[in-house]
């Protein structure tokens, strides 16, 4: 006979603390896991920084046999030849081993085998730029292109990898030496959060405000986009690799081609030659005029000129303005011609005179601290479109990012933080107040 147990009032309620208790443990299991993803993701050996600045000149390639007493002799040797090698492709005159040795500032292991006598190697040699420029002569050559950050995603297996694990794309475009070329490259080690800003989802974003607080964060204007598929016919096998140089917000493709190597041993040298052939062709986009900063990076999606470009606009043409007036002042004797303004003696100025002509004061800035909740990137770029519409916002940068949580703005603003407040509630922002700090939502 089945029997229905029924809890009383009393029961219950002793039943009420344990279930707050097996609730607070999944809370803080959750929060545990959480934190433990995150750390997971920004944790271990990801970044590989590149080993020479864009100032320095690099030359691949150099093979080189020597022999010797042993090993260590035999590989000095052949690091002397090559930098030696390598001298005489930049066109560098007559040195000395010693002033040569004091210019080099990388070797390249490429590819090596050492024996007991012998060492037979394929190198690369990094000259200094400044230590070399007086052998070499002239200047460096201009750079005409704005700083671009460079994001390499790597198509393996059906998985698009950037700088989440060390890959050897990565790894290719750290050991590229850009000293000769005309791009001005902007390349991240890819270490710390750099796995969890850049990625190929960033690379496949269209929102401007985005891609303008992810530019702020490395000091570049615009983005390249160099992607490698990377398939092998089979394991250790011949592999075929796909290359696609892409450019800017709109990921638009400026080129793509083909390579081969014969087996895993080869791949870094066709990832080095995909990234040589990569910069000429994002070097003939520069030349057509192609390869320049998106406007709409510094419209923030709104379509405006920001506050404060549009203010040094102003007052560009009011310092004209008055400038006219002057000389058409010193044309008629000395007069300057009747307006109607502030400059009429209501002031202490000289009736008659230009409202230009008044001494532009210098405008009261405070700073002021912005959390705004980011349920969603299309709400962070409201957010930020917004407030730099705003009329008295000079100037702001995003402090902290958290989709799915709340984010943190500063704010450099004409007035005082009561009326930046109004100006929010007026555009369907609800407001709280603390100091020089504002929570806004809608």
């Amino acid at each position: 006979m089945a029997r229905i147990v029924t809890l009383s009032g009393p029961n219950l309620s002793a039943l009420l603390p344990l279930r707050w208790v097996v609730a607070c443990f999944g809370a803080l299991i959750l929060l545990a896991g959480g934190f433990a993803l995150v750390v997971a993701q920004v944790s271990g050996n990801r970044g590989i920084a590149p080993i020479a600045s864009s100032a320095d000149i690099e030359v691949r390639g150099i093979d080189v046999d020597t022999r010797g007493d042993n090993a260590e002799e035999a590989r000095e040797r052949g690091w002397r030849q090559a930098q030696r090698d390598a001298w005489q492709r930049v066109g560098g005159p007559e040195v000395s081993d010693a002033d040569l040795a004091g210019m080099v500032s990388a070797i390249v292991i490429q590819r090596e085998r050492i024996g007991p006598k012998r060492y037979v190697a394929t190198l690369g040699v990094t000259f200094d730029r400044q230590r070399s420029a007086r052998f070499l002569g002239g200047a460096r050559q201009a750079r005409s292109s704005a700083p671009m950050l460079v994001i390499p995603v790597m198509v393996s297996a059906g998985a698009f990898t950037t700088f989440e694990a060390r890959n050897p794309w990565q790894r290719a475009w750290a050991e590229f030496s850009p000293g000769r070329s005309r791009i001005d490259y902007v390349r991240p080690s890819g270490a710390g959060g750099d796995s969890l800003l850049l990625n190929f989802g960033q690379s496949g974003r269209r929102s401007r405000a985005w891609w303008r607080t992810t530019l702020d964060q490395f000091a570049a204007a615009d983005a390249l986009t160099p992607i490698a598929r990377i398939e092998p016919q089979f394991p250790g096998g011949p592999i075929t690799g796909t290359f696609t140089a892409r450019y800017g917000p709109d990921s638009k493709v400026l080129g793509s081609f083909q390579l081969s190597a014969q087996g895993p041993g080869q791949l870094p040298d066709m990832l080095g030659d995909a990234v040589e052939r990569l910069d000429r062709i994002y070097e003939q986009a520069l030349v057509e005029g192609k390869l320049t900063p998106d406007p709409t990076l510094n419209l923030g999606g709104s379509g405006q000129i920001d506050p404060a470009l549009q203010r040094l606009v102003d007052i560009g043409q009011a310092i004209r303005e008055r400038e006219r007036l002057a000389a058409e002042a010193a044309a008629n004797g000395g007069v300057f011609p009747m307006t109607v303004g502030p400059g009429d003696g209501a002031d202490g100025t000289a009736p008659g005179t230009p409202a230009a002509q008044a001494t532009i004061e210098p405008e009261d800035q405070i700073n002021v601290v912005v959390q705004f909740a980011t349920p969603d990137p299309s709400t962070f770029d409201a957010a930020l479109t917004n407030m730099r519409a705003v009329p008295g916002v000079r100037s702001l940068s995003v402090t902290s990012t958290a989709m799915g949580g709340t984010s943190v703005m500063n704010v450099t603003y004409r007035g005082d933080v009561g009326a930046l407040a109004g100006a929010l509630r007026d555009r369907g922002f609800a407001v709280r107040e603390s100091g020089n700090t504002l929570s806004i939502s809608r």
